[in-house]
C-alpha cells in the first residue's frame, strides 16, 4: 500500500520515518508546500517525493496530515471525496464549527478520519485503560493528571496554537474520555503567566490548574505549565476501590525527590529527564502511526475516531469560559453554533 504523508515538518518526519520502517507499506509519498524540505525528507528515509498540487498525491491508499493547524480543513476538504483513511493530527481546527463541519464533510463522503492523539498508544495509559475496562481498579474514584513541557513555546507557535487548552489540555481531556469511557460533565479552569510574559502578548497562559467530573462521578484533577525545568513530565495516577496505578512514573520522570526516611529505600529518579513530547511519546507515535496503517487495511477498528477531537475541544472551551467567569461551567453548555 502507498501513504502519502502532508507536511515535512517534525511531525512529518515522525511519520514517514514510521510508514517506511512497516513491512507493509509499500511507498511512502512526502509532499510539502516548500518542495526542497520534501525532498530532504524523503531521501532520509527513501520516499517519494511528490508535488504540492501534484494529482499524483491522490493515488495513495491513505493520507496522514501533519501541517499546521491552520491548513487542516482544507485539506481534509480535497482529500475527503477520495474516500480513503486520513490520520490528522490534532486539532482538526480550532473552533467547534470548523471541527464540525470536517466531520459531516467526512461522513457525507464515507471517509474514515483517524485524531492524532498518541497518548492513547503509550504502553503505560494503554495498560491502564485495559486496567479500568476489565474492572480491576473497581469504582474510580480520581485521576490525577500532570501535563509540564520542558521548555515554554516560542511567540511564533504561540500565536497560532489556540492556547494552552485547546492546544495541550485537549490531549488530558481525551485521556479522561478514553480511559473512563465517560463524558466530562464539568469543569473549573485557573490560568495565569507566572514566569513567561511571551504567552500574555497572546492573552495565553505558562500555568493552569483544572478541576473536574464525569458522567458516571469520577473526579479529576489536572496541573498544567508550559515549562519545566527540569524536563517533559506526563503522568497520570488513577485510584479506584480495588486499586491505585501510576502511569509515566519512571527512572525518566523529571522530578526531584526530597530526602526519604532512613527506613525507607530511595527511589531513583532523573536518570535521563525527558526532553520534550516527541522524547517522551516516540514509541507511543510509532504505535500510532501502526495502528493506521492496521486500520487502513481494516484489520482494526478506528482507534481515535473524529469525535475525539470535537469533545475534547468542547472541554478546552468550557475551560476558558471558566477562566473567563470565575464559575464552574457545565461542558454540554458549550454548544457547537457560535463556538
Amino acid at each position: 500500500m502507498q501513504v502519502a504523508v502532508i507536511g515535512a515538518g517534525r511531525m512529518g518526519r515522525i511519520r514517514v520515518e514510521d510508514l517506511a520502517a512497516d513491512p507493509r507499506v509499500s511507498r511512502v509519498l512526502v509532499t510539502n508546500r516548500t518542495a526542497e524540505r520534501a525532498v530532504h525528507l524523503a531521501d532520509d528515509f527513501d520516499a517519494a517525493v511528490v508535488g504540492w498540487d501534484d494529482d499524483a498525491l491522490l493515488d495513495a491508499d491513505a493520507f496522514i496530515i501533519t501541517t499546521g493547524t491552520d491548513t487542516h480543513l482544507a485539506h481534509l476538504q480535497r482529500l475527503a471525496p477520495i474516500g480513503r483513511p486520513l490520520l490528522c493530527e490534532k486539532p482538526i481546527a480550532l473552533t467547534l464549527s470548523d471541527t464540525r463541519a470536517a466531520m459531516d464533510l467526512m461522513e457525507a463522503h464515507g471517509t474514515a478520519l483517524q485524531i492524532g492523539f498518541q497518548r492513547r498508544f503509550d504502553a503505560g495509559l494503554s495498560a491502564l485503560q485495559g486496567r479500568i475496562a476489565a474492572g480491576e481498579l473497581g469504582t474510580l474514584y480520581s485521576l490525577v493528571l500532570t501535563a509540564h513541557d520542558h521548555q515554554p513555546s516560542s511567540r511564533e507557535f504561540i500565536g497560532g496554537s489556540g492556547g494552552i487548552f485547546r492546544d495541550m489540555h485537549v490531549h488530558d481531556f481525551d485521556q479522561i474520555r478514553w480511559l473512563t469511557g465517560e463524558e466530562i460533565t464539568w469543569v473549573h479552569a485557573t490560568s495565569a503567566v507566572r514566569e513567561h510574559q511571551q504567552y500574555a502578548e497572546f492573552d495565553d497562559a505558562d500555568t493552569t490548574v483544572i478541576m473536574g467530573t464525569t458522567t458516571g462521578g469520577t473526579s479529576f484533577a489536572i496541573t498544567g505549565t508550559r515549562h519545566d525545568p527540569r524536563g517533559h513530565d506526563i503522568r497520570l495516577e488513577a485510584f479506584g476501590t480495588l486499586d491505585s496505578v501510576a502511569s509515566g512514573l519512571t527512572r525518566r520522570t523529571p522530578l526531584d525527590l526530597l530526602p526519604p526516611r532512613e527506613d525507607v529505600p530511595a527511589l531513583a529518579l532523573d536518570a535521563r529527564p525527558y526532553d520534550g513530547f516527541v522524547d517522551r511519546f516516540r514509541d507511543a507515535f510509532r504505535s500510532e502511526t501502526g495502528a493506521f496503517v492496521s486500520f487502513t487495511l481494516g484489520d482494526v477498528d478506528n482507534p481515535c475516531p473524529a469525535d475525539s477531537a470535537l469533545e475534547s475541544l468542547r472541554v478546552a472551551i468550557a475551560c476558558e469560559e471558566s477562566v473567563r467567569t470565575g464559575q464552574p461551567v457545565t461542558v454540554a453548555d458549550i454548544i457547537t453554533a457560535g463556538h
